[in-house]
């Protein structure tokens, strides 16, 4: 195991088959090797590079084919960052079933700050992001694939906020909601993830996070 990372993973797997109840055992047993299959990834990419790492050597290490990979991650680069289903999940359902009186963008605010509380890997600081950090930005490919997923995640939450206002999916208010939102949050993240790579202790981090995500949800609330 490399540098802290344990058999899951940083970035592998979401639901887990401990909070599994009521899944199948054929479910269960999907998620395991999914679970498997990302934990074996980040280990390899974490220990020698996203590009100096194939597929082939990480169904090897995971005891699955190369065609099993690919069944549970159609690129490369989602290996890697495989928790962006998440992530959109966890936005779709805070503002889906924020309480009444709630606005989206609180939700999404509770949300951000419930997963820093938690320690969650989508909180983005923890005791080795540092190296899942560093393995990102010295990659092209995952680089261009985290641009996309911004990209994606934005039209998500435009639809989001075009729902919850009960306004057309191509109104430009909910679509300019959404970039103001990711803009202002993708600022947050950059100095976590600056921070991480200079190697400052994690709690002072988690600090400035929770501080830096209360400010930007104050500027916002006045503008969205």
């Amino acid at each position: 195991m490399a540098d802290g990372v344990d058999g899951a993973g940083r970035n592998g797997g979401g639901r887990t088959p401990a909070d599994g109840d009521g899944l199948s055992l054929r479910e269960l047993k999907k998620i395991r090797t999914r679970e498997r299959i990302s934990g074996e990834a980040t280990r390899l990419f974490v220990a020698r590079g996203f590009e100096q790492v194939t597929v082939a050597e990480i169904a090897r290490a995971a005891e699955v084919s190369t065609m099993t990979v690919f069944n549970y991650f159609p690129r490369k680069e989602d290996l890697f960052l495989d928790r962006v289903p998440e992530a959109v999940e966890l936005a779709t359902r805070a503002v889906r079933e924020r309480g009444e009186g709630v606005a989206p963008l609180e939700a999404l605010h509770r949300l951000a700050l419930d997963l820093l509380e938690q320690g969650h890997p989508l909180a983005g600081v923890g005791s080795w992001d540092g190296h899942w950090w560093r393995v990102l930005v010295e990659s092209p490919a995952l680089l261009a694939r985290g641009r996309e997923a911004l990209q994606e995640f934005e039209a998500t939450l435009a639809g989001l906020f075009a729902e919850a206002g009960g306004a057309g999916p191509d109104e430009h208010g909910p679509r300019l909601a959404a970039a103001l939102t990711v803009a202002a949050y993708r600022s947050v993240y950059a100095t976590v993830i600056r921070r991480q790579l200079a190697g400052d202790p994690v709690e002072e981090i988690a600090a400035e996070e929770g501080a830096l995500l209360r400010h930007t949800y104050d500027v916002l609330s006045r503008v969205v």
